[in-house]
Parts: C-alpha cells; structure tokens; sequence
C-alpha cells in the first residue's frame, strides 16, 4: 500500500535510511526517492501539521515513508526519535543530514542570537542525530553519512552571514569527520547544492537592513536568488546524487549539484581572494552583475 504512515516498519534485508527534515524541498525528494528505490525510509519531521504534502506525494509515487517526529534543535526530541527508529529496525545503514533553516544578514547587523540559532539548527541539530546513531553504526561496521551543506559552505555568499557560517562550519566537521569514520567502514558523502526549489527560499526573504548602509549587498543577494530561482534545479535530481552518493562503488567525498553548485565553487577556486573582495567593491550594480557573470559564467542580471 502506498502511503506514508507513523507505524514501524517490519524488519527487512532492505536498507534503512533516515532522512531529518522530510517535510519540504530536498528532504522530501530524498525520502520518496530512496523508498522508490527499495530503501526502508524513515522520514523525521519537526512539524506534524504540515505532512499533507509528503504524504500525498508518497502515495503518487507508490512508496512508503515512515514518519518519525523530531526536531534536530532538540536534545531530547532527537534521544528519544531514534531511539524509537532502532528499536523498530535493529539499526540504520544510511542518515542523510538534510534539516536545516536559511537566514539573511550582514555580520554588523546580524545579533548573536540569530547566529546561535541558525548554528543550532544547521549544525548542532547534525551532530546530534550523528551521535544518536553512530554507536549502532560503528557495531555494525558500516554505514553512510550523507551531509547536505550548500555552495555557501565552499563561496561565503554575501547578506547571508549566519546562514554561512553555519554551513561552512557543517562542511568541515563532515571533512574531519569522513577521516573520524573511515577506520570503521562508514562513508561520509558531502552534498552541495545551488539552487533548488525548496520552500527554504519563500520562508527566507527577510533581511535586517538596520542601518541603510548594506542596501548593495542586500540588493544583490536577492537578485542572485531571483535569477537563479526561474533555472532551480528541480529537488529529485539532488535526491538521485544523495542515492547515487549512498549506493555507489566508487565513492567520493563531494558532490556539487543544481544550478550554480559547481560553477561557484570552481569560479571561487579559480579567483584569487583580491579578486573576490574586488568584486564586493564594485559600486555600480550593472558592472557588478557582468563581473559576476565573467568570474563564475552565471547571468544574474536583472531582465
């Protein structure tokens, strides 16, 4: 029967995977997809009034997602969610990290707190579901951990301090943690996505602007995001690299994907960091909209 349920799932030869933040966007795709291709799912949610659409798409697709609630911001919401998790299937094979939350701002308007909840979430909310499961894992001497940090965690995107921060910081506990891991057999893949569409984007269009004094990067920030809106990657492609990612014989650490992923990232690499402070300095915002294009062959000019 397809659905998505709240009841456990019988024990099976199938892998199980756990996907945080099902409800929307990637996390949703990934849940759907890793069942349609003969996973156990199980799929946490902070929010349980808001699964009409999962459990909508789950019947569509004819699979079924395994609804766990959690909410990574919480210690004892995560303790008690997979506690629950490996006492119906005896042990996970695969987690992938996905629950996070977006937040714009420049450093010298960004209050601390923002930081400290954005970092809560983003980070703190991975560790705590890694530290759930990796016991079971390391006993069974396999496993996968798959991230999803952001181009932003590679490219210190402007107006978005917190929202970076805290996906730079995701991105070296994961590097640090694929060494941590690999003397047990458990891979750590790292996925980093451009824009897909996901609610994230229509939840994260407030912006400080407390001094006036940030209005180009503002300005610039949100164009980014409304050029590349209308060419978002549609989220099962990120969904099929996360499978891909977890199933694969030739494993690698990072995965760029969705528009913009792989040409920031290699823009990035390939510019000196003159030439990136040179570019935030540009007044004018048409010659900042064709530097922009010419360093990481993106047009985001305003049409």
């Amino acid at each position: 029967m397809a659905r998505a349920t709240w009841q456990s799932a019988p024990m099976t030869d199938a892998p199980v995977s756990v996907v945080t933040g099902a409800n929307s966007g990637i996390g949703r795709a990934t849940a759907i997809h890793l069942a349609r291709s003969g996973h156990t799912v199980y799929g946490t949610v902070r929010a349980t009034a808001k699964v009409d659409k999962l459990l909508a798409m789950a019947e569509e697709a004819g699979v079924e997602i395994h609804l766990e609630q959690l909410d990574v911001a919480d210690d004892d919401s995560v303790r008690d969610g997979f506690a629950r998790i490996l006492d119906a299937t005896g042990g996970v094979d695969n987690l992938v990290n996905n629950a996070g939350i977006g937040a714009n701002a420049v450093a010298e308007e960004c209050p601390p707190s923002l930081y400290l909840d954005v970092m809560n979430v983003n980070l703190c909310g991975a560790v705590r579901c890694l530290q759930a499961l990796l016991p079971h894992m390391r006993q069974q001497g396999r496993g996968c951990i798959v991230n999803i940090t952001s181009v932003t965690g590679r490219v210190a995107a402007i107006a978005q301090s917190p929202y970076v921060t805290s996906k730079w910081a995701f991105e070296g506990l994961s590097e640090g943690l694929a060494q941590e891991l690999a003397p047990f057999g458990i891979r750590v893949a790292i996925i980093e996505p451009g824009l897909t569409k996901s609610a994230i984007f229509a939840k994260n269009i407030d912006a400080a602007n407390l001094t006036g004094a940030y209005d180009a990067p503002y300005r610039r920030m949100f164009q980014f995001y409304a050029a590349g809106f209308a060419q978002a990657t549609d989220p099962f492609e990120v969904a099929e690299v996360i499978r891909h990612a977890i199933e694969t014989d030739h494993p690698q650490l990072r995965y760029q994907v969705s528009w913009g992923g792989r040409a920031l990232i290699d823009g990035r690499a390939a510019i000196s960091d003159d030439a990136w402070i040179a570019l935030g300095a540009i007044k004018d915002d048409d010659a900042y909209y064709a530097r922009f294009h010419e360093l990481f062959d993106l047009d985001i000019t305003p049409h």
